[in-house]
């Protein structure tokens, strides 16, 4: 049984994860319309149904808050990949499948926020590109680390881990990026399977 010390504490940290959330949806939505350098404050604020001040206890300005939009995708992915890979078991083939699909409902569910992502994460500093580079990297290290286990265990055929881990990251966002074309003929479930398919006949031994 929870304190009511311990209850404040969580009710407090949900709000402000919930405000977080007001800002980075807003942010989003604003973003994909106008761009990055278009986006004001105040029109975040206004999205969001807070003032501008608010917003300012959360994020210290715009770049603050486009480095947050990418990195809650990225935090994703790194929480829901291992996780549906664990969870299935041993076998690298079915860990791949669990991981690829996991990867893939993140990507549904933030179509929005993967397409800016790619639009808009140049506009980071050096410092903010350079830190998503290493989280990206570290989304698929969980697909190197099984393909590896497959190759290791003559379940695939010797092939570059590293570059089957960057081709599921591509045919997973490719769901984001070409939605408009892809998601007109399959819905996400065919369209994992395909994938699937597709790339475990290709590593195969």
């Amino acid at each position: 049984m929870s304190s009511p010390a311990g209850s404040r504490q969580e009710r407090a940290e949900a709000r402000v994860e919930a405000r977080r959330r007001q800002i980075l949806d807003a942010a989003t939505r604003i973003m994909i319309r106008t761009g990055y350098h278009e986006m004001s404050m105040q029109a975040v604020a206004e999205d969001a149904g807070m003032s501008v001040g608010l917003i300012y206890q959360y994020f210290g300005g715009k770049q603050e808050i486009l480095r947050a939009v990418i990195v809650d995708i990225l935090d994703a992915f790194r929480a829901e990949v291992p996780a549906a890979m664990s969870a299935a078991g041993e076998d690298p083939q079915a860990q791949l499948a669990a991981g690829f699909a996991a990867f893939c409902a993140v990507i549904d569910e933030k179509r929005a926020g993967a397409l800016l992502a790619y639009r808009e994460s140049p506009t980071l500093d050096a410092a903010g590109q350079a830190e998503i580079i290493r989280l990206e990297q570290e989304t698929i290290d969980p697909f190197r680390v099984a393909v590896e286990a497959g190759i290791a265990s003559g379940v695939f055929r010797p092939v570059p881990a590293d570059l089957v881990a960057h081709n599921l990251k591509l045919a997973a966002h490719g769901w984001a990026l070409k939605h408009w074309d892809v998601g007109a003929r399959l819905d996400l479930a065919a369209y994992v399977e395909a994938e699937l398919d597709l790339h475990l006949a290709a590593i195969r031994a």
